[in-house]
């Protein structure tokens, strides 16, 4: 929780917690991060952990302190809150709290890289997060499950343990993106891709679609601005990997 909380070199988790007399009711957070969203830098919280006591659920704790999050939020200079919700949270996320659906991830395995044309993704991105030296430094040393990184000459390869030694979640960033996280190789080729990549700027040569129904739990991008009630995102615009939120 320090390491998440608190050692994030893009700034202090920003969130309220319930409590009735001394039992912790509700907890919700959010962490800050950079985006480029439209082609402007913004501070950018990613919406995270929620969990409300069973004793204490139905009442609307978490929408009240998702909604202080976001005015203490604004009012520290955010601009965007986004996160990747599943089927059942969703709709809440949408109906109560104003977000937008942006789209579905996609869920890929396969061997090898994923052929990103980074130039392409880049003109074509209406959100991407940004990272820094210090702030993938700090990514990559999740106490809870490292990644390890490999660097070619055109790109820097990111993988975590998603399935023991069998399969591992694997992200791209081009490489001309300042990192010197060293060249660690990790034991498994066989690569599991959860992201998207805007237009077409991947062919993702050697990935092949996981069906549906083999997925446990098929994710959304979600987005709400805190300084335009009617800004959107269009789907096909997103540039997004398992770095950019805590799938692993």
């Amino acid at each position: 929780m320090n390491w998440l909380y608190v050692e994030n070199p893009d700034g202090l988790a920003v969130g309220f917690d319930a409590f009735d007399g001394e039992t912790l009711a509700a907890h919700y957070v959010c962490i800050p991060a950079t985006l480029r969203v439209n082609g402007k830098l913004e501070k950018a919280l990613l919406s995270l952990n929620t969990a409300t006591h069973p004793q204490y659920q139905k009442k609307g704790l978490f929408t009240k302190l998702a909604e202080m999050t976001y005015q203490a939020a604004a009012d520290l200079g955010f601009c965007t809150v986004y996160g990747v919700a599943n089927a059942n949270s969703t709709p809440g996320f949408v109906r109560k709290l104003g977000f937008q659906l942006v789209q579905p991830l996609n869920a890929k395995i396969g061997f090898g890289s994923l052929g990103i044309d980074f130039s392409m993704a880049s003109s074509n991105a209406q959100f991407e997060r940004v990272w820094t030296q210090e702030s993938l430094m700090w990514r990559c040393s999740s106490p809870v499950n490292p990644i390890l990184s490999f660097r070619k000459p055109d790109r820097i390869g990111f993988q975590a343990s998603a399935f023991g030694k069998i399969l591992s979640a694997y992200a791209e960033l081009p490489g001309s993106v300042r990192y010197q996280g060293g060249d660690k190789g990790m034991a498994s080729p066989f690569r599991l891709f959860l992201g998207l990549v805007p237009g077409r700027a991947c062919s993702f040569t050697g990935y092949t679609n996981i069906p549906q129904r083999l997925r446990p739990a098929p994710l959304n991008v979600i987005f709400r601005s805190l300084t335009q009630s009617a800004a959107r995102l269009e789907a096909g615009h997103i540039a997004f990997s398992f770095l950019d939120f805590d799938a692993y």
